[in-house]
């Protein structure tokens, strides 16, 4: 699969809006892009309307006859069309539940799940169906099957979310109007909703894109939030590990693959005030609290917590964590899109100003090596 998935891609070009399984491309590129879009529209007191749009069952929907036709039309030589029809060609599965197991059945549609080439398949399928409707990044932007619609005006991206659905559903595939969600920033007052197939769209304040929480306001204050909630998730899951006292010298080692990875995802998009990053140290001190069988009435200082557990300040890796995504971009050959939008001379708005020059000075002075982390 590997084999065949390398070759493909030395000859496909996939277009700069599909952020997913892309070489040098990452969630965070996606999500910096749609806030720092949002936070220039905010400072020049302007509406932008964003949709984000969700698609049922994307990889069970794609027709086989797309996929190849697809593929064909994306420049593939039939000999690896052919080595690809070879692998769907009689594919059968099984249901497993409870009361036992059904008969095998043909697969006939849709991709098949866990493979590693069928999320670059599905990034062909969905660069030749959004050819003619896809608009430059960040305007439209596409991780795999989440895509997020920008525009100007709501009635422009209500036309554009009705040219993306028709597209799509004339090719097989099918927008859930239930699950697409319309946000509005700097919305004044009677600018409506947005409509689809004649149904409105869900109208909200905030939505989850690619993990991270996207608020109309520009605030991060549920991010953190959320951030805190996953880290409690993941400690719960390897609890019987941080609270073992016979195994101490692992907690601070899997603590830091399992819990702070969670706390940390998305951060080196925003700018965290000094409440904020406190909220998520105050959280990680509990949790190692916990860990190492001590309380506050103990009155054992954070930093010999922290030493003892072999973990740094959290918001000093959230620093890092941003300096290192930053100069990653940075270096890149491919600029595209992320130039403007993180170039100090063009970047827009205040949170961006923060985000690159305060982390700057700040972050440089502070990060410490990754092994004493």
């Amino acid at each position: 699969m590997k084999i065949v998935k390398a070759r493909l891609r030395k000859v496909v070009e996939i277009c700069e809006q599909q952020y997913g399984f892309m070489p040098r491309k990452s969630t965070t590129d996606a999500i910096f892009a749609l806030r720092i879009l949002m936070e220039k529209y905010r400072d020049g007191q302007r509406e932008l309307h964003c949709v984000s749009v969700d698609l049922e069952k994307a990889y069970d929907r794609v027709p086989r006859e797309e996929l190849w036709y697809c593929m064909r039309k994306s420049g593939v030589a039939e000999k690896y069309v052919r080595v690809v029809q070879d692998m769907y060609e009689r594919s059968r599965t099984v249901v497993r539940c409870a009361v036992g197991q059904t008969e095998e059945f043909r697969l006939e549609v849709g991709l098949h799940q866990g493979s590693a080439l069928s999320p670059f398949l599905f990034a062909i399928v969905m660069d030749q169906l959004s050819e003619e409707v896809r608009q430059e990044s960040p305007w439209t932007m596409m991780f795999a099957d989440d895509i997020v619609i920008c525009s100007e005006s709501r009635e422009q991206v209500e036309e554009n979310l009705e040219r993306w659905r028709f597209a799509l559903e004339r090719r097989g595939m099918k927008v859930s109007g239930s699950k697409t969600e319309y946000m509005c920033v700097n919305e004044r007052e009677g600018s409506g909703t947005v409509r689809l197939q004649g149904e409105e769209v869900k109208k909200v304040q905030e939505f989850k894109y690619l993990g991270s929480t996207v608020q109309s306001n520009g605030e991060c204050g549920k991010e953190v939030k959320k951030r805190v909630q996953a880290g409690w998730n993941g400690w719960r899951k390897v609890s019987g590990v941080l609270c073992d006292r016979k195994i101490s010298r692992i907690k601070g080692k899997v603590y830091r693959t399992v819990v702070r990875p969670a706390m940390l995802y998305g951060l080196e998009t925003v700018s965290l005030r000094k409440r904020q990053e406190s909220e998520l140290e105050i959280a990680e001190l509990k949790m190692l609290r916990f860990s190492l069988g001590v309380t506050r009435l103990d009155r054992i200082r954070n930093e010999y917590i922290r030493g003892t557990a072999h973990v740094g300040r959290l918001g000093d890796k959230a620093r890092e964590a941003r300096l290192r995504w930053f100069g990653h971009v940075q270096r890149r050959e491919d600029w595209r899109h992320r130039r403007p939008t993180l170039d100090p001379g063009l970047v827009l708005g205040h949170a961006g100003e923060r985000l690159v020059a305060e982390s700057l000075p700040v972050g440089l002075g502070r990060a410490q090596p990754e092994g004493k982390t």
